[in-house]
């Protein structure tokens, strides 16, 4: 499957941005799509995941009440609703993919076998 994320841009403080990822050439409804992202010169971490099963998504505890991520199977597109961002929101933001992921190893990054391209958020304070 691959995967093209976008949506990013430059936005203040306490703004919002929607972050998409289109996915083509897989059946999409089979993969846990999960998002990332990866700050200059910080390691790739986890920020929401939704599970092919489940109704509800998943939040890394930095983003849980700001972040909404929903899916559109209909569509093959995931979104990452991102309201009141912060400076510490800036980063590269990835959408990835896989066939069978169990809860615990949602926010492993070594699960996924498939990656966009990234698209970059940027949070002026």
């Amino acid at each position: 499957v691959q995967l093209q994320a976008s949506g990013g841009g430059l936005v203040q403080a306490g703004g919002s941005l929607r972050l998409s990822c289109a996915a083509s050439g897989g059946t999409f409804n089979r993969y846990t799509i999960t998002w990332f992202r990866q700050a200059p010169g910080e390691e790739r971490v986890f920020v929401a995941a939704r599970r092919r099963y489940d109704s509800n998504a998943l939040y890394a505890n930095s983003v849980k009440g700001r972040f909404t991520m929903s899916r559109d199977n209909a569509k093959n597109t995931v979104y990452l609703q991102m309201n009141n961002l912060k400076a510490e929101d800036t980063a590269v933001y990835y959408c990835a993919a896989a066939s069978g992921v169990i809860l615990s190893a949602v926010a492993d990054s070594r699960q996924y076998d498939y990656w966009g391209q990234g698209t970059l958020v940027t949070v002026s304070s």
